[in-house]
């Protein structure tokens, strides 16, 4: 019959229209690949307070993983077992900036390590949340991107366009920021709209030494094999190692998406739900420590809204520090904001300088 042959011709037609599209966004991606440098200098944005640092002084840290202002109590996302690919609306972004940035603020620390912070993406209705926050605490800032790309393309509705990365701010004397490429475990194509990783570094002399408070800001594989993670983790340490030899001060915190040795679990098991990587204490250098709070869960699961339910509910313990023993840890906490902007809590560390 007619129709059954122009129905053909015309599915044959979409087919073919439908490839020529995927291939050529394809390659219109791969030409526009986000390929940073191995080392590349940041720009450090000034504010009023240039604090010195030297021996004997305390300072207080945060790390804290804001979830792009995205991922509040509400929310679930795709990769952890939800449904959801981006946030509801632009005021719930907006509300989640502002309860964060209350958090940051009530907290006084000389030096912020935060993650998953966007300018301009698509799932946060391109708000420069790095500019939010630099207004916000009026402090010394650098950015680093671990996430740029023009459109991807995936799910359905696809991601969108995405530039995030890590944000450090400190009332310190900083001279230098730099970021570090980390490796990418991922192959083309699957790795042309992934995240390119890295440590954001920052360095403050420390007054009547030679010595330099060295600051890193990480944010380690998440969805990888775990190749990726190992060879991210090796990395670090390895500087941590170069700089501790040289007689630094080292300060490493960030979001490590492993666990680390000796944590328990809290709350329901993982068991068929996204798991971390399990970090051990024989891959720190010499002169290096883990610093974490093992009694509250730094993160929650993404599988499903969060509920409150501390008992039932998939919880994690992979937010931290590394110091080196130049450093005497007098506290760390994790600080429980019960998820309620973020899908992590903060983890506070007050540290001496010896």
């Amino acid at each position: 019959m007619k129709w059954v042959k122009g129905l053909g011709k015309l599915l044959a037609v979409v087919a073919i229209v439908a490839v020529v599209v995927a291939v050529g966004l394809l390659g219109y991606l791969s030409l526009i690949e986000y390929q940073p440098e191995a080392v590349e200098p940041l720009e450090i944005s000034v504010a009023a307070q240039h604090t010195a640092v030297k021996v004997g002084d305390a300072l207080k840290v945060i790390s804290f993983n804001t979830g792009y202002g995205g991922l509040d109590r509400t929310e679930d996302f795709f990769m952890d077992g939800g449904k959801a690919v981006s946030t509801g609306n632009k005021e719930q972004v907006e509300q989640n900036l502002a309860g964060i940035l209350s958090a940051l603020n009530a907290q006084e620390a000389q030096i912020y390590l935060l993650q998953e912070v966007d300018k301009d993406s698509a799932r946060t209705f391109s708000i420069d949340q790095g500019e939010y926050y630099r207004h916000g605490l009026s402090l010394n800032t650098a950015f680093a991107y671990n996430y740029r790309c023009q459109f991807v393309p995936y799910p359905w509705p696809p991601i969108g366009k995405v530039n995030s990365g890590v944000l450090t701010m400190t009332q310190l004397a900083v001279t230098e920021a730099e970021r570090d490429s980390l490796p990418v475990p991922f192959s083309w194509p699957l790795r042309i709209a992934n995240l390119k990783r890295c440590l954001l570094i920052e360095r403050v002399p420390v007054e009547g030494t030679d010595r330099e408070l060295v600051i890193i800001n990480l944010h380690l594989e998440a969805y990888d094999d775990g190749q990726g993670k190992a060879a991210q983790t090796a990395q670090l340490m390895n500087i941590i190692q170069t700089e501790y030899s040289k007689g630094n001060y080292v300060i490493a915190g960030g979001d490590f998406n492993q666990t680390f040795e000796g944590v328990r679990q809290i709350g329901a098991s993982q068991e068929g739900k996204w798991q971390p990587g399990q970090l051990a204490n024989s891959e720190l250098p010499s002169g290096a420590r883990y610093v974490f709070d093992s009694s509250t869960p730094s993160c929650r699961s993404l599988d499903q809204p969060y509920t409150g339910d501390r008992e039932n509910f998939v919880f994690y313990v992979i937010d931290g520090f590394i110091i080196t023993d130049n450093l005497k840890l007098q506290h760390v906490e994790t600080i429980d904001l019960n998820f309620q902007n973020s899908d992590h809590n903060p983890v506070m560390m007050q540290v001496e300088l010896l």
